[in-house]
């Protein structure tokens, strides 16, 4: 299975992100509706942010920060860690 049918692209993530809020403002989904939204836009949350890491670190690989860095594995996001 290819890297890309696993996860969405930031885009897509953030626009599917984008449309669950709206549907969740305007308040017409029942409880259970609105959970299963939330956990969805968690999910996609934490993607986007894993994305936008990694693209972080891309970039300062080809700015020359350190010549010799590589890409370097990303843990669990800490929700009490700073940022």
């Amino acid at each position: 299975m290819s890297e890309d049918t696993a996860m969405p692209d930031f885009e897509t993530a953030l626009k599917t992100l984008e449309t669950l809020v709206e549907r969740m403002e305007r308040g017409e989904l029942t409880l259970e509706q609105s959970l299963e939204c939330f956990e969805q836009g968690i999910r996609l949350t934490r993607e986007c942010q894993k994305a936008l890491a990694e693209a972080e670190q891309r970039v300062e690989i080809l700015m020359g920060k350190d010549a010799d860095a590589g890409p370097e594995p990303f843990g669990e996001a800490d929700d009490a860690g700073t940022d």
